[in-house]
């Protein structure tokens, strides 16, 4: 009932006749990494989706895979009785998360004593077989410390389930947006370190893997924070390889979360790894101002936080207007101004214009740097300020030392605006 090859097999035979033959094989591969064959084949179809994540989509590449029974995937297999076993039977109590996609469980493998979590997706929600599919295959091929290890999967009969490591701390909306009382704010540092980690599991999917990986659903609760507040990407299930060759973009039906897509995106549906850009210019707006991508709490011409941003990237002095007020100025100028600068850059409207994610890693890295010297904040419900305002006048401490980088930065900064307006005069 498990064995995902007959699960592929089934799937196949749902298919219309008239795509049998479209399918190719679309390898991935990771450069520093390298893997057999076998680990490489991915096949894919050119079937074309419908808005919801249960549809089809169509595209130059793959986004329905197949594994050949030759594939040698790492992650596990489970029945579901195996899951329903150590998450209590799906219990209440065993409840971590819920989405569109279904609920996810944390569970306690009883061989090794791993903690996991357990996503049983609806059958009847966003996720559907073939995001199922891509997201076992693309966790099995691509591995890096900044994205989720997936332990195994369950595809018993119409159930459908994926089991990943443990992430303690939840997601990144759980610790920045709308925190409960007598919570205390994620410090200064500590977003920056975020963003890095974010960011470098980015450039991993656009750079490392060949061909590229278009994660296409950045947002902040499908970023997974460790105890640490380490950082790890989760839910692949709209990943869609990237352009190779010649192409220059990827079409497919706009598909993701709202105030998070590119605005070419949703115009035209043509997808490029700018497009991931602009997502995490989204993210890391909402970590220097504390407030959600879409808010209809607030007035209307509020409640996009890009569109409230926007005018205020024009005029530096009043870039304080943008800090979280949680964080009550407890934050470098320098690295504000810095941070804004990149997110700035990462929202622009001209797609060509947005830096590359290696170039974004390589500003965040001099923001971040005072991390090490950071003692994250408890987690815990109860007001925290002590730690959180001794480790920040321990990272300001350091600022005098980083001069010189965060110079750099702001110099790569400004040469990427002059050439935004160069383009824009031609």
């Amino acid at each position: 009932m498990s064995c995902f090859a007959c699960f592929s097999s089934n799937e196949k035979r749902r298919r219309s006749r008239r795509h049998a033959n479209q399918r190719a094989r679309s390898p991935i591969t990771q450069r520093s990494h390298p893997r057999n064959e076998n680990q490489q084949r991915v096949q894919a179809n050119h079937k074309a989706p419908s808005p919801k994540r249960t549809s089809n989509e169509t595209g130059n590449n793959q986004n329905v895979v197949k594994v050949t029974t030759n594939d040698n995937i790492a992650a596990q297999t489970f029945t579901f009785r195996e899951l329903a076993a150590i998450t209590k039977n799906f219990r209440q109590t065993s409840l971590i998360g819920e989405g569109g996609f279904g609920r996810v469980y944390k569970g306690k493998l009883p061989k090794t004593g791993q903690f996991v979590a357990v996503k049983q997706l609806d059958r009847n929600g966003m996720q559907g077989n073939r995001e199922f599919l891509v997201e076992v295959l693309m966790l099995s091929l691509l591995h890096h410390p900044n994205l989720v290890s997936l332990i195994g999967y369950c595809a018993d009969g119409d159930q459908r389930l994926l089991v990943y490591e443990y992430m303690s701390a939840g997601s990144l909306e759980d610790h920045l947006l709308d925190l409960p009382r007598g919570k205390a704010p994620l410090p200064w540092f500590t977003r920056m370190k975020i963003a890095l980690d974010a960011a470098k599991g980015l450039e991993y999917l656009h750079d490392k893997a060949n061909p590229p990986v278009i994660y296409r659903d950045l947002k902040s609760s499908n970023i997974l924070l460790d105890k640490d507040f380490n950082v790890k990407l989760s839910d692949f299930g709209l990943a869609k390889l990237g352009p190779t060759g010649e192409k220059t973009h990827v079409s497919t039906r706009v598909m993701g979360t709202y105030g998070y897509c590119a605005p070419e995106y949703q115009r035209t549906g043509q997808l490029t790894v700018k497009s991931d850009v602009y997502s995490f210019g989204v993210v890391l707006l909402e970590l220097i101002t504390g407030r959600r991508a879409i808010d209809t709490t607030k007035k209307n011409r509020d409640q996009n936080l890009v569109n409230w941003a926007t005018p205020i990237f024009k005029n530096p002095h009043r870039f304080t207007k943008l800090a979280d007020p949680l964080l009550k100025g407890d934050y470098p100028e320098k690295g504000l101004h810095q941070a804004i600068a990149v997110a700035a850059m990462c929202l622009n409207n001209d797609a060509s214009v947005r830096p590359f994610i290696r170039d974004v890693v390589t500003a965040l890295s001099f923001l971040g740097d005072g991390s090490d010297a950071i003692e994250l904040i408890d987690t815990s419900t109860e007001p925290s300020p002590s730690p959180s305002l001794n480790t920040n006048k321990q990272a300001k401490a350091s600022v005098d030392d980083r001069e010189q980088a965060l110079a750099e930065a702001t110099e790569w900064g400004a040469a990427s605006r002059t050439s935004r307006m160069s383009k824009s005069m031609r």
